[in-house]
């Protein structure tokens, strides 16, 4: 299995919906990012599949791909704080 590319140095701030599904690109290939486009399929990743219970507005979804939070930016990353 490949290991996830740093899509972006940063969060990346989206509108979501209350019970709506979606897909968070796990492998950083996507070029719809922070969504899967099918990418995955090479690297050998799944993309992670979340449903948000209300809708958030600019909810911070993870750049880099090292959260510890997945689907969401951690801000664990030094570049992070910056955003």
């Amino acid at each position: 299995m490949a290991e996830p590319v740093r899509a972006k140095e940063g969060p990346y701030h989206v509108d979501l919906e209350g019970g709506r599904t979606y897909f968070w690109c796990a492998c950083g290939r996507s070029r719809k990012q922070p969504f899967c486009d099918g990418s995955h399929t090479e690297a050998g990743m799944d993309p992670l599949m979340f449903t948000p219970e209300e809708a958030e507005d600019a909810a911070a979804l993870c750049g880099c791909k090292a959260t510890g939070d997945p689907p969401f930016c951690d801000h664990s990353q030094p570049w992070c704080n910056a955003h």
